[in-house]
């Protein structure tokens, strides 16, 4: 907790300045009881109407003191607390978008989408709550104490042996409740996981008209986390009943022993107000208990994130061949420490060459452009990149020499020209050269606006080829040493592939490609291709020679290409 309520002292002058006015509107509560006393049983009987009205005016103006008061302070907080969820979202959101691709595996996507939204809420509801509660309760329930023995020390008895009690009904059911709000917190990444699947493969859905199905599993998770929040609700509601029962037993107890001890009605009325004054304190306990076992358990969860450790470990690897831009050796990794992912890895490239890799589905492709780029560390072997090993560079230095476009890419609901320079400020000159190299300005040329039109969510208005061929855009837009082509080239036809792949190497001769994919067509012109199978390399060399020594190879390209080809 102490992880997350650190966000709240850059604010702590607009916190104590509401915990000042809640004070003052919570002693100007509990001086109305004892002005209402005085004129009851001591104006009243005296019938001085004078002072019934002076003392009606200031028992008026502790009203209005109360009520300003508390709506001032109640304004702080919620400036206070808001600004400290901005700052704790910004800092959550910086740090997972700096997490190491092992610990996004680690958390989840589902669970750390979960954790910016729902559970910075419950923080944000938490600290707002405490601050206009926290106070203003113990003043009033200590204060309505304190006079209430001042009035009568018996009557107060009464009152403070009704307290224990209800502390530690609620002390109980906070624990409780504590562990039911994780696991809630816990089915509420479930939801958002298959809500993310649902939006991700809607038209896989539809086109297998498995709506049904995917409402039935929803259903399931969704009645899942209702389960947890019934019980959740039920333990906590508890709370405000028990409480109200064992104060309102010891009002009764109030009037019994006034009653027997004949005191004065202005007194016991005083009493009574008290009692109500600390009644409504104690609730206001049992409200606080709510939201802080909630927050404390979505705390904990965002702390588990911020305490993650993104930085990359740089340096004491010894240097590779400065002869070769790409260089494998003996590489090996495995995602889960079970199954080798990639095993026994071994190639190199030079500055401005073209490597090209094959291999079926699971074979290890895109694996070796995660390495390549540094997304997961090498368990054994080693990876360079311009003769020094990728673990002696910084991520931001590594990075900068590659311009990657992956299948799964994504484009934003923004204009073209904004997707593709990416808040990079390019020349005019690079932008336009990158869509003229991806073979996009053809369409982008009849799109209204040309480069200004903005694209809709997901660029729906496009079709498949030609986002791909933005994002193609986007990768060699700024120039790149090394752009990384994964499969981007799958919805694009053979006519525009082999007009891509010759505009890339007239347009950026000194760039290395590395070009991923599962058609020949698209690899076979590259300076040397790889042939994956089960995370090994089953063939290397040029399309030449792995048409006569690799089998696979041979296989793959009689397939696509047809066996007269072959």
């Amino acid at each position: 907790m102490k992880g997350t309520l650190k966000y709240l002292k850059p604010y702590s002058g607009t916190v104590v300045l509401g915990l000042i006015f809640k004070f003052i509107g919570a002693v100007s509560e509990l001086l109305l009881p004892m002005v209402l006393e005085y004129v009851i049983n001591e104006v009243v009987p005296r019938r001085n109407v004078k002072m019934i009205v002076l003392l009606g005016g200031l028992m008026l103006l502790f009203s209005l003191s109360a009520l300003l008061s508390n709506i001032y302070a109640n304004r702080l907080t919620v400036k206070s607390s808001g600004n400290m969820t901005h700052d704790l979202r910004y800092d959550l959101f910086e740090r997972i978008s700096y997490l190491k691709s092992r610990q996004v595996d680690g958390v989840g996507v589902p669970s750390l989408i979960s954790r910016l939204t729902s559970d910075s809420y419950y923080i944000n509801q938490m600290v707002a709550r405490t601050l206009r509660l926290g106070v203003r309760a113990p003043i009033l329930l200590v204060g309505g104490i304190i006079i209430t023995f001042i009035e009568d020390v018996y009557l107060a008895l009464v009152l403070l042996a009704c307290l224990p009690v209800v502390a530690v009904t609620l002390y109980f059911i906070s624990r409780k409740s504590m562990k039911i709000y994780t696991e809630v917190q816990r089915r509420g990444d479930d939801l958002v996981r298959d809500m993310q699947e649902n939006v991700t493969g809607v038209r896989v859905i539809k086109a297998l008209s498995k709506e049904q199905y995917e409402r039935e599993k929803f259903d399931g998770i969704a009645t899942r986390l209702a389960d947890e929040e019934y019980r959740a609700n039920k333990v906590m509601s508890l709370s405000n009943p028990l409480a109200t029962l064992i104060l309102n037993m010891g009002l009764v107890a109030v009037i019994i022993v006034g009653a027997v001890r004949n005191i004065e009605g202005g007194t016991i009325l005083a009493v009574l107000s008290y009692f109500v004054i600390i009644l409504n304190a104690m609730i206001a306990f049992t409200k606080i208990f709510v939201v802080i076992s909630r927050g404390s358990a979505s705390a904990q969860r965002i702390e588990q994130v911020l305490k993650l450790d993104p930085a990359e470990t740089c340096g004491g690897y010894p240097d590779g061949d400065p002869a070769y831009e790409i260089e494998f050796r003996d590489v090996s990794f495995s995602y889960n420490g079970v199954r080798e992912n990639v095993n026994g890895v071994s190639f190199t490239v030079k500055r401005g060459q073209t490597l090209g890799i094959l291999g079926g589905t699971g074979s290890g492709k895109s694996t070796l452009i995660n390495l390549l780029m540094r997304f997961y560390d090498v368990d054994s072997g080693a990876i360079y990149v311009c003769g020094k090993d990728v673990r002696n560079y910084l991520a931001e230095e590594l990075r900068k020499k590659f311009g990657a476009a992956f299948q799964s890419d994504f484009l934003m609901a923004s204009s073209v020209r904004e997707n593709v320079d990416y808040g990079r400020r390019l020349e005019q000159a690079d932008i336009d050269r990158a869509i003229t190299a991806s073979q996009a300005e053809e369409f982008v040329t009849g799109l209204d606006g040309g480069l200004d039109c903005d694209l809709s969510q997901k660029a729906a208005n496009l079709s498949g080829g030609q986002k791909q061929r933005l994002i193609i855009a986007r990768a060699i837009a700024g120039n790149p040493e090394i752009c990384v082509l994964d499969d981007v080239g799958s919805a694009l036809d053979y006519r525009t592939d082999a007009e891509l792949r010759k505009a890339l190497a007239r347009y950026y001769p000194s760039s290395t490609k590395v070009v991923v994919a599962q058609r020949v067509s698209s690899v076979k012109h590259a300076d040397l291709i790889i042939v994956m199978r089960d995370g090994e390399i089953s063939g290397a060399g040029t399309h030449e020679t792995l048409l006569e020594e690799c089998e696979e190879y041979r296989q793959i390209y009689s397939a696509q290409m047809g066996e007269e080809n072959a």
